[in-house]
């Protein structure tokens, strides 16, 4: 056994090495290449607030909103890049492209920190002697923004796809168990990438300044790039073939064409538009309106001579009218994991962190933008934990390979977001109480005798929950469509992600300006010790609540057509869910 597999390796490692362009040889540029811009990009993140409330004169509540809208355009992005990408430049030229952007988003955003005339002036004494930013101080930290949002856009969809094209060889048997190696390698490096941005980089930034701070990742770039770059003579370049967000567009277009088809009609097999070599002889009766999109009304205007439509934004596929149905019936539930995902970003959290003892040791002190660590280091805990131990002992009393359905993953994921709410609720009112009888009210940088170990367990739930509801929902969608749609879970991801990221900067600016009318100090105050974190909190727990309310009922609707997430939409789909299931997990 030990000797075949070691035959197998040293083929496809020989197999490589003699191919002109792709195989394994390309990989190590592609993942460096992915790796530092991970690193980079997320490394900016955590202490960003601080730079912005201390350099630009926001308040607290605004520069939340600012972050919040930057990763929600960096997500939107990803999903435009991957567009563009397949349909147009193709995925070498995105990834170039989108390091480029990124490099010269943090150079700009580097420059900042050096020249005192792209900051507006520091604030007096009082903050009512803050002066305002400019209109070009204000465009130049917003155009940082804006380029590493599109290096993010480009870079993060293409990348890992990228990397696929490289290993692509149809006549290798066991090209599948190679791809699937990389995927686990790739996703290895990404987790390692984030682990050392959330505390290396962080920690320069705490200890050597913001110069420092924002200068490494502009050199972990320059790296990034030059590594991509060398390996240009040895990729694989594949041509663009067309985006699956075209084809969904395309139904909607060609069902509303036609439009005054009656559905209600019975239409014989022949009527409908199908690939070659279907499987799928009509469409289902499910959402009817979109049968209109591939029903043929004249063979001599609609097809061409060799059989294919001759406008697809008038005739479309079974196959692609089966596809629109299934978006839209994960439509529903994928929404149940937005208010989740929303809770986790808990504006003014780090001015929580910095008002504690965060100290380990004499000499060394936790800095405030790590603590997202312990999500990380909680959700891969757990999914180690749940693969290896607790599947095998539910799949003896559930049946299922997966110990349990995704529903159930998913509604312990939503409780258990609960929890982490109501956790913080109460870890910060016991954090301002103290601050007030300690006479820190008017002192937002005093820092208390109360220990940091107090908001472990809140982040340690966030991890646990998303390891619960996020993978669980991806499964869940990977169970409704065939494996050669196994980006599309993750770009329903990303795009949660950003709706998450918008519905937080309203929040956050809609209870700001509630709260502060009349001149109240607002709850989002950036002296934490006079507003109401606290308040903040249980409003989240409340609608967490209601989410979960909301879960129940998309669960109770989805099962009646899909029992345990299992969809008929798609006969190959089911086969292939079990083979998937480590790529799922990653």
């Amino acid at each position: 056994m030990g000797n075949n597999t070691e035959q197998e390796e040293e083929f496809l490692l020989n197999h490589s090495q003699n191919s002109t362009k792709g195989g394994l040889k390309t990989i190590p540029f592609i993942i460096v290449n992915e790796s530092c811009e991970r690193l980079a990009s997320f490394g900016l993140q955590p202490n960003m607030i601080i730079y912005i409330t201390k350099f630009y004169n926001m308040d607290a509540a605004r520069a939340s909103v600012l972050i919040n809208l930057w990763s929600a355009i960096s997500n939107v992005l990803s999903i435009l890049g991957a567009f563009i990408s397949d349909s147009y430049i193709g995925r070498f030229r995105a990834v170039a492209i989108g390091s480029i952007s990124s490099l010269i988003g943090m150079l700009v955003l580097w420059l900042t920190t050096i020249f005192p005339q792209l900051r507006p002036l520091p604030c007096g004494q009082y903050q009512h002697d803050c002066n305002g930013t400019t209109v070009a101080q204000l465009a130049t930290i917003l155009c940082s923004f804006g380029l590493i949002s599109i290096g993010a856009g480009f870079v993060r969809p293409c990348s890992i796809a990228f990397g696929a094209d490289q290993l692509e060889n149809k006549e290798n048997l066991d090209n599948e168990r190679l791809i699937d190696s990389y995927f686990n390698w790739f996703y290895a490096s990404v987790g390692v990438s984030i682990v050392l941005a959330v505390t290396v980089i962080v920690y320069i930034q705490d200890h050597f300044g913001w110069q420092v701070g924002f200068g490494v990742p502009a050199l972990l770039m320059v790296l990034s790039i030059s590594v991509f770059l060398i390996g240009s003579p040895h990729y694989i370049k594949a041509k663009p073939e067309g985006s699956l967000f075209t084809g969904l567009f395309q139904v909607a277009v060609a069902a509303f064409r036609k439009r005054h088809i009656n559905v209600q009609l019975n239409y014989n097999d022949d009527c409908y538009y199908r690939a070659p070599e279907s499987m799928l002889l009509e469409p289902s009766t499910e959402f009817r309106c979109l049968n209109r999109a591939c029903i043929i009304e004249d063979p001599h205007m609609e097809l061409k001579p060799d059989g294919k439509a001759s406008d697809p934004w008038s005739l479309c596929s079974v196959e692609q009218v089966k596809i629109m149905k299934c978006f839209l019936t994960v439509l529903p539930m994928w929404s149940t994991c937005i208010m989740l995902l929303v809770s986790f970003s808990q504006p003014l959290s780090i001015y929580q962190l910095l008002t504690v003892d965060r100290h380990i040791t004499h000499q060394f002190e936790i800095p405030a933008g790590s603590f997202g660590m312990i999500t990380v280091l909680s959700l891969t805990i757990w999914i180690a934990f749940y693969d290896r131990a607790l599947v095998p002992l539910l799949s003896r009393y559930t049946g299922l390979p997966t110990g349990i359905s995704p529903f159930s993953r998913m509604g312990i994921g939503l409780f258990l977001g609960i929890l982490a709410t109501v956790l913080s609720a109460i870890t910060e009112t016991i954090r301002r109480n103290k601050a007030i009888n300690a006479g820190f009210e008017d002192d937002p940088n005093a820092v208390l005798n109360m220990s940091s170990m107090w908001f472990v367990p809140q982040f340690a739930l966030y991890g646990v929950a998303e390891a619960l509801n996020v993978v669980g929902q991806i499964e869940f969608i990977y169970s409704l469509f065939p494996k050669t749609m196994s980006s599309f879970a993750a770009a329903l991801y990303t795009f949660g992600l950003a709706v998450a990221s918008l519905i937080n900067s309203l929040l956050v600016s809609v209870v700001d300006s509630i709260t502060s009318t009349g001149g109240n100090t607002s709850w989002l105050a950036t002296n934490i010790n006079r507003g109401h974190l606290d308040y903040y909190c249980w409003l989240m727990t409340f609608l967490c609540v209601i989410n979960f309310l909301y879960f129940l009922a998309v669960c109770r609707f989805t099962d009646q057509h899909h029992h345990d997430g299992r969809s008929s939409l798609f006969p190959e789909a089911e086969e292939e869910h079990s083979s998937n299931k480590r790529f799922h997990g990653a």
